[in-house]
């Protein structure tokens, strides 16, 4: 028996999951005392891993958060550790921000599609 009736959800602008993302993080870190500085080192190393066949793209796409997270070119080598408490909060929101586009990007887009579509 499917619940017929109006949606029970009703779809969030980036800005809007983007700031729900953000307030959850704060949420987790507040009432929870959750550290998320263990799980950002594992993705910055994952990023950094240079034995990964997309070394490049991840050096990349790391560079393109830190910039989000407004982090000036010269510390985006440093361990997470070495951050600030503002530049590790500011790496979540751009990370956040990201999240909520990446949830924007068309569903069935894929490589095949885009070479064989070549005119």
């Amino acid at each position: 028996m499917a619940i017929e009736g109006a949606a029970a959800t009703v779809p969030l602008s980036p800005g809007q999951r983007m700031e729900g993302l953000n307030r959850i993080a704060e949420l987790r870190a507040n009432v929870f005392g959750l550290n998320i500085e263990p799980e950002l080192e594992r993705f910055i190393k994952d990023m950094r891993d240079r034995r990964d066949i997309n070394h490049k793209q991840n050096e990349r796409a790391l560079a393109a958060i830190f910039f989000m997270a407004k982090i000036p070119a010269e510390r985006h080598g440093v361990n997470i550790s070495d951050l600030t408490t503002d530049e590790k909060r500011e790496l979540v929101k751009a990370m956040n921000h990201f999240r909520a586009v990446v949830s924007l990007f068309p569903k069935t887009a894929n490589h095949a599609e885009l070479t064989h579509n070549r005119n």
